[in-house]
């Protein structure tokens, strides 16, 4: 045999998984949540983002894509998307759901090297558990309990996190429901009773699928498909899943394979200060082993629904609305001091196409509410923004400072500060003061002041549904961790079922 051929020989041998795969796996599998702080936090997520698919269920183009695929398919033991009468196979529902929880972007947030929003993953997570609730009690089994949703939120929040500390997936273009749909896989494959093996190959899976480009978050072409975008890759997960839980054979090298693997393909262009491995390869880089630091310290979007770097921008600019309400027509310019990340993700220009572009953009969501002195929802609908011409004329007058210490602190593990500045410059030579604030409300650093308003932002969305006595019962299951914990899963969803 030549050397070619020895070559050749070598390269056919199947490796073992990827480190970065077994680490999830074993995680996932292994690894119990000992943090108080994540089982509580976990529970005030699980609320608020329900109450985020709630609000969402009040735009058409939302529920446009609500519901089975063929209409009257009824599924044994489907199940329930909150705030609808639908039965849907879990596949269809971890889509729904994931698109009502991330149609308005005031769900959870994480922000480092990567963004993203680990509460999408609980559309995989609650449509996999009810319907496997309700399908043990069809089978005289013990249904699945709320803990165990909980359990699950911890460690999809810890993966997508941890993930996303220091790989930027933003930088070669791709779009954070990559790990949506890792993180979802690893957590839905667990419970559905997936052994190590058949967690391995739904993990590989995961990657091997060809990932979303992040072009539709972005002009010229921001649009509608980012609400649902993270749906989409939850629902894909729990198909992945389920096809390794077949017995489908997994893809061990999918990361690191040379020419055809993940780093090689869609990872090649990361950051330049991304450590590159001896043998050319970029690899993930794991800064701290996974646990529940991600939940410990999500971030929640409790004043606005906006895109969560310009969430201390639209409370700067709220504070600053009573000075320049009465003087709109004598400003001169708009001084916007922020971080490089907002100015790279949602600084914009320019006419802004649809509501979708609206919400992403940084100087739309400051001038919004220096005028009106409030942001919410209906304020990026077409209707409103045609009849306020006002607000791109504030827009023109804005000019976006990086401030280098805001950028520092933003990736400060200690700090992870968003913070925006705004200062008013009026014709006449006055000004309002410079209005800083360097941490949001939902920041773990603000989570005692913060809490309060994320249940009453909850009742809130609650309302928006259902009848008083239903949004009393719902506010007594979840106000208490024990009895939230206790509370099979089906009979859980049944409380939001129309």
């Amino acid at each position: 045999m030549n050397a070619n051929a020895n070559a050749n020989a070598d390269q056919n041998v199947r490796p073992d998984y990827d480190e970065v795969i077994k680490s999830i796996a074993d995680y996932v599998l292994d690894t119990p949540i000992d943090s108080e702080e994540a089982w509580t936090t976990a529970r005030y997520c699980l609320m608020d983002t329900l109450g985020c698919g709630l609000l969402a269920l009040r735009f058409p183009e939302c529920t446009k894509h609500l519901g089975p695929l063929v209409q009257g398919t009824l599924v044994p033991h489907g199940a329930r998307v909150p705030g609808t009468s639908f039965e849907l196979d879990p596949v269809k529902a971890a889509w729904d759901i994931g698109c009502i929880v991330r149609w308005l972007d005031y769900n959870d947030t994480w922000l480092a090297a990567e963004w993203g929003h680990p509460s999408d993953n609980l559309g995989g997570i609650l449509a996999v558990a009810d319907h496997l609730s309700r399908r043990r009690v069809a089978n005289g089994e013990a249904p699945l309990t709320m803990k165990t949703v909980l359990e699950a939120m911890i460690k999809a929040h810890e993966i997508q996190g941890v993930l996303a500390l220091e790989n930027s997936f933003n930088r070669v273009g791709l779009d954070h429901v990559v790990l949506v749909k890792v993180a979802s896989t690893a957590v839905t494959a667990w419970l559905m009773g997936a052994s190590r093996d058949q967690l391995l190959s739904a993990l590989s899976h995961a990657w091997v699928d060809g990932q979303s480009l992040r072009t539709y978050r972005h002009a010229p072409n921001a649009g509608s498909r980012k609400s649902w975008a993270a749906g989409d890759a939850t629902s894909r997960a729990v198909r992945l899943a389920d096809i390794a839980l077949r017995g489908e054979m997994g893809i061990p090298g999918v990361l690191t394979a040379p020419q055809w693997g993940f780093y090689d393909v869609l990872f090649s262009k990361t950051n330049r200060d991304q450590a590159i491995k001896p043998e050319g390869q970029r690899q993930f880089s794991l800064p701290q082993p996974f646990g529940s630091y991600v939940m410990e310290n999500i971030l929640f979007k409790i004043s606005f629904p906006a895109e969560f770097h310009a969430q201390t921008a639209a409370e700067a600019a709220v504070k600053l609305h009573p000075q320049v309400r009465d003087r709109l027509g004598e400003i001169d310019r708009i001084e916007l001091v922020t971080h490089e990340s907002a100015i790279r993700i949602i600084s914009k220009q320019g006419k802004l196409a649809n509501a979708a572009d609206r919400d992403h953009c940084l100087q739309y969501m400051a001038a919004v509410p220096l005028i009106f002195g409030e942001l919410n929802a209906e304020h990026y609908e077409d209707t409103f923004h045609e009849a306020h011409p006002i607000i791109d004329e504030i827009r023109d007058k804005m000019e976006v400072i990086e401030d280098e210490r805001y950028t520092r602190e933003y990736l400060e593990p200690d700090k992870r500060s968003i913070a925006n500045a705004i200062q008013v410059f009026f014709k006449d030579g006055s000004s309002t003061e410079r209005v800083a604030v360097e941490y949001p409300i939902g920041h773990r650093r603000r989570r005692e002041e913060g809490l309060p308003l994320l249940v009453e932002k909850f009742r809130t969305n609650l309302a928006t549904r259902f009848p008083q006595q239903t949004c009393d019962q719902i506010l007594g299951i979840c106000d208490h961790h024990q009895t939230l914990e206790d509370t099979p899963v089906h009979r859980f969803m049944d409380r939001f079922v129309i």
